[in-house]
């Protein structure tokens, strides 16, 4: 009996493995000190991990509401107000994710259809464009370009076209650190206005900004969060990546076709967790500290690599740091990378891998979410290439 081939096309053929599995499978491999994906190496407060115990003796473990316990729905329409001055409906406007990911992926398939544009800035992170691709959309990139990555706003007003569906805005910026200003959000509020472009922010490093700056989310200007899906996660603020607990806030006609995508991919996020935030979003929904904490992460790791051929670029938020390797080879981030690896130990990410468009600069991400000693012992590798 012969058995018929399977035969189908792939839906992302130009897409592989995420490049943050590829650099930890190598840094694993080598025994390198894993510098590439952003989680923490150190563990998140004992106190959180013992509530979300408690809520799990507490019987928390069955399926939570669609839109997510309502306390934690509270907790976060509370710190919508006391960070940014707005006041969100958690009964209708408030939305709990698995993940920041997972609101995205909802969001974007809820709006793009076939033939829609969505502008996004690159490097992006690498979610975006396969989740506008399966949905039919076209990303149309604006590149951020090295050395600086602020964004050309002439060049955003030529990316607008009739079919623009929405703008998918990431501050502060994941690779490069770098911070939308308030002048970045008046010149975004000219641009669709009068229109019904969606505005999809990316702010899950929100509590991570350094020397003084404010983080300007879509939320603090009204003529924005009118027409704004704003999404966030816990992982980043309560160093807890692995929980995936995020969440989306948007006007109630907004997020109600968020809901409808967002019912048919996880239907809910882990209960006890979410229990458990809502404790700590309560608490302190500023995340008192959080941006000092890193910030001294940052400047050590800086400090540290003082006298090293790489040369540090600026970075404002997040906790990603851009080194330029150009003082010591002109080949490409991808072999540089590698290389690093291989010969000294240190995995870090070329940054091409955010990129489609343009080839980007000479520069690696290094993440230095991690233990004072761990940042001592890759910086001591690094100063010998």
């Amino acid at each position: 009996m012969n058995t018929p081939s399977l035969q189908w096309s792939s839906k992302l053929p130009a897409i592989g493995v995420s490049i943050f599995s590829v650099m930890t499978r190598l840094a694993n491999e080598h025994g390198a000190i894993n510098l590439s994906q952003g989680f923490p190496d150190f563990d998140c407060d004992p106190a959180l991990v013992e509530a979300v115990a408690r809520a799990m003796r507490d019987g928390h473990n069955q399926y939570a509401p669609m839109p997510g316990v309502q306390a934690l729905r509270d907790a976060i329409a509370a710190k919508v107000r006391h960070c940014y001055g707005a006041s969100v409906d958690p009964m209708t406007e408030v939305q709990v994710t698995c993940g920041a990911t997972e609101a995205l992926y909802s969001t974007l398939t809820a709006f793009v259809r076939p033939g829609d544009e969505v502008v996004l800035f690159e490097p992006c992170y690498d979610s975006y464009v396969p989740a506008i691709l399966l949905s039919g959309g076209t990303p149309v990139f604006v590149g951020l370009r090295y050395p600086d990555y602020r964004v050309d706003w002439d060049e955003v007003a030529r990316a607008i076209t009739p079919r623009t569906r929405a703008i998918l805005i990431n501050t502060p910026h994941n690779p490069t650190g770098m911070t939308w200003t308030p002048e970045d959000m008046h010149q975004l509020a000219a641009l669709v206005d009068g229109s019904d472009i969606l505005l999809i922010g990316d702010e899950v490093y929100e509590h991570i900004i350094f020397d003084g700056r404010r983080h300007e989310s879509l939320l603090r200007y009204p003529e924005l969060r009118s027409h704004a899906v704003v999404i966030s996660s816990f992982g980043k603020t309560f160093h807890t990546t692995g929980w995936k607990i995020g969440y989306a806030v948007a006007p109630a006609a907004i997020l109600a076709e968020v809901q409808r995508i967002h019912q048919f991919v996880t239907f809910t996020a882990h209960s006890a967790a979410q229990v458990a935030f809502a404790e700590f979003v309560t608490r302190d929904p500023g995340a008192t500290g959080l941006d000092a904490f890193y910030q001294a992460k940052r400047d050590l790791f800086l400090h540290l690599l003082e006298g090293s051929r790489f040369r540090p670029l600026a970075c404002s938020g997040t906790y990603f740091q851009l080194m330029d390797y150009s003082a010591m080879t002109r080949d490409r981030d991808t072999d540089v990378a590698m290389q690093l690896i291989a010969q000294h130990g240190v995995a870090a990410i070329p940054c091409s891998a955010f990129n489609h468009k343009d080839a980007g600069g000479p520069v690696l991400r290094f993440c230095f979410a991690k233990k004072d000693q761990t940042l001592q012992a890759a910086a001591e590798r690094l100063r010998t290439v």
